[in-house]
């Protein structure tokens, strides 16, 4: 099992920042992929960004230019660095850790989320 635990929410106004952070522990040696999701009120769970054992990273075009995704392996951490806020950023946010088996199925690890809120 992998426990992650998200913190570093909060209320920014526009155009500011906040650093969010997962910390993970058990069984991480089998997670491949730490991502952030994101959930806002109504809408469905949606990508933010995400980051292999290899350092690869990817991220929703919504986000590109504004975040960071990024990994401290020996704090068994990740972060998203999160600037020029928007209103449209509120959300609940999520950390995942997935681990992709040979048979090419998945397994989801989430965190309980943390809030983020954009507002002047």
């Amino acid at each position: 099992q992998v426990q992650l635990v998200e913190s570093g929410g909060g209320l920014v106004q526009p155009g500011g920042s906040l650093r969010l952070s997962c910390a993970a522990s058990g069984s991480i040696f089998s997670i491949n992929v730490m991502g952030w999701y994101r959930q806002a009120p109504g809408k469905q769970r949606e990508l933010v960004a995400v980051i292999t054992d290899g350092g690869s990273t990817n991220y929703a075009d919504s986000v590109k230019g504004r975040f960071t995704i990024s990994r401290d392996n020996a704090k068994n951490t990740v972060y998203l660095q999160m600037n020029s806020l928007k209103p449209e950023d509120t959300a609940v946010y999520y950390c995942n850790g997935a681990r992709m088996w040979t048979t090419g199925a998945k397994t989801d690890y989430w965190g309980q989320g943390t809030q983020v809120t954009v507002s002047s």
